[in-house]
């Protein structure tokens, strides 16, 4: 069992449901998003963007490994940056556009 984190766009939402339930079903402790908001249309403030890089970056501090929700290889600049942020904690990057 691993724990992985989840990274990708917000507006993935059901691509990040799928890969929950197959990485659960697989014995994996998976950590995702609280909500996705570009999905779900919900606006928020700078401050709350800046509070949410923090919380999924200590998600990724949490994890053995990143899973990227990369749908068609998009990856857009916070994924890019926490995926960054994830090789230099020595985290293993994994993709969806390459293991789907």
């Amino acid at each position: 069992m691993k724990v992985i984190t989840l990274c990708g766009s917000t507006k993935f939402k059901n691509t990040f449901r799928e890969m929950e339930k197959k990485l659960t079903l697989e014995g994996h402790a998976v950590i995702s998003l609280g909500f996705f908001e570009q999905s779900e249309g919900i606006e928020i403030t700078p401050e709350q963007e800046a509070m949410f890089e923090k919380i999924h970056r200590r998600k990724i501090d949490i994890a053995d490994e990143i899973y990227v929700i990369d749908v068609d290889r998009y990856i857009g600049k916070s994924t890019a940056a926490e995926i960054e942020y994830a090789q230099n904690q020595g985290k293993a990057v994994h993709y969806y556009s390459i293991e789907n």
